[in-house]
């Protein structure tokens, strides 16, 4: 920020005191547009009913952030500067209130739009005292003891007003366009033989550039964790435009034969990756697959449900490992999952097959994984997240009898941010 020199004996010029300012002002404008860039943001400004409540409302105190020339016009002593643009910031600390008329035919609604835009102007004229070159002992009152009031501040406020829409039948009405140089905040809606207006007629405008959060909510990185076991809804916090997701699909659980070792069941897909362009209070739907469940009769073992993260990620749960009553050499393991929509999509492991002349099943596939069962046990249910179900054995000599194998592990979905 540039600052002025002064010296020691000389006599302070006007001028000093007037770039004093400006550069201030500069260095905080440049300042604000490294946080809050160099669009226009409002900050405060509610629109609320009166209490009582009456057609009137109120918006309260608040600011404009925007882009502007330096100074429009002459600034003391200093020229106008229309060239250099900086963010300034408009602050308005007392409540305006706006008092709107209802239509006057029966069936109709009028929309009316509060917009506001960034004001900058001279005011508090005061009759300043002078000093007479020719004699510095005779005061003047204004300049060349004129006596007339100069003002002495230059003031930024947030200009507010209320613009009606035309009236129409209720439903067909229309919001009047927002004006060139301002920005609509609110709209709020009157109808025929209205007598107040209470929160429900009034709406924050398409658009509004209102500071959705500030800088306590803001998150270094990647700190907080939300871990989710079962379906819901993540809701994106304030202060949060990106976050990282895992979703894992649901583990597949063995299968069961009645005379031979039952195969390993499939582990659930897995996507991974980085979501942008989240905005706060939006709702995303969270699902979480099932792990299949383990076999009570012959056959193939029960698949892995998906998991998904809105519409942004999914991971297919695992396929279940091969089971039944018809007499084959061996019992494939299930396939894996697959995940999709993740910068790293990953499929869950192949259950392995069982190993018919040792009398053992197949262990279920990925980490966490169920162990298969050697001889007439039965197979281990996974306990990992998304990791299938081990396989039963089965007898040793005489009829071979086949054992029931274990159930396939629920998914997950991870969500840091």
């Amino acid at each position: 920020m540039d600052r002025n020199i002064v010296y020691p004996g000389s006599i302070p010029l006007d001028t000093d005191i007037l770039e004093l300012n400006r550069n201030a002002m500069v260095g905080i404008g440049a300042l604000t547009a490294a946080v809050l860039g160099s669009g226009v943001i409002t900050d405060g400004l509610a629109c609320l009913p009166t209490s009582p409540a009456s057609l009137t409302v109120t918006v309260a105190p608040g600011s404009i952030t925007q882009l502007v020339p330096l100074d429009a016009s002459a600034y003391g002593s200093l020229a106008a500067d229309t060239s250099d643009q900086i963010v300034k910031t408009g602050i308005t600390l007392q409540a305006t209130s706006f008092t709107l008329a209802v239509p006057g035919t029966s069936g109709q609604s009028i929309n009316y739009l509060i917009e506001a835009a960034f004001s900058e102007f001279d005011s508090l004229p005061v009759v300043l005292p002078y000093v007479n070159a020719a004699n510095p002992s005779q005061p003047y009152s204004g300049p060349s003891n004129s006596g007339t009031a100069q003002n002495t501040q230059r003031i930024a406020r947030v200009q507010l007003q209320l613009k009606p829409g035309a009236a129409a039948i209720s439903g067909t009405q229309m919001t009047p366009a927002v004006d060139s140089g301002w920005v609509g905040l609110y709209v709020i809606t009157v109808n025929y033989g209205q007598t107040a207006i209470t929160a429900s007629s009034i709406a924050v405008a398409p658009d509004a550039p209102f500071l959705n959060y500030k800088l306590p909510n803001l998150r270094p990185g990647f700190s907080a964790m939300q871990v989710f076991t079962g379906s819901s809804n993540f809701v994106v916090p304030n202060g949060v435009t990106t976050m990282r997701v895992r979703v894992l699909g649901g583990g597949a659980s063995s299968g069961y034969h009645s005379t031979m070792p039952g195969a390993g069941g499939g582990a659930g897909g897995e996507a991974f990756g980085v979501v942008s362009g989240l905005t706060a209070g939006q709702s995303i739907a969270v699902t979480v697959g099932a792990g299949g469940v383990a076999l009570t009769a012959p056959g193939a073992g029960n698949n892995g449900g998906t998991s998904s993260f809105g519409t942004y990620m999914s991971a297919t749960g695992g396929t279940g490992g091969n089971g039944g009553t018809v007499t084959q050499f061996a019992m494939a393991g299930g396939a894996g999952g697959i995940g999709t929509g993740g910068q790293i999509n990953r499929g869950g492991s192949y259950g392995s097959d069982s190993i018919v002349v040792a009398c053992r099943g197949g262990d279920g596939g990925g980490p966490g994984n169920g162990r298969a069962a050697s001889g007439p046990q039965v197979g281990i249910s996974a306990t990992g997240y998304g990791g299938g179900g081990g396989g039963g054995g089965t007898t040793t000599s005489g009829t071979l009898v086949g054992s029931p194998g274990g159930a396939g592990a629920p998914g997950i979905v991870i969500v840091e941010y």
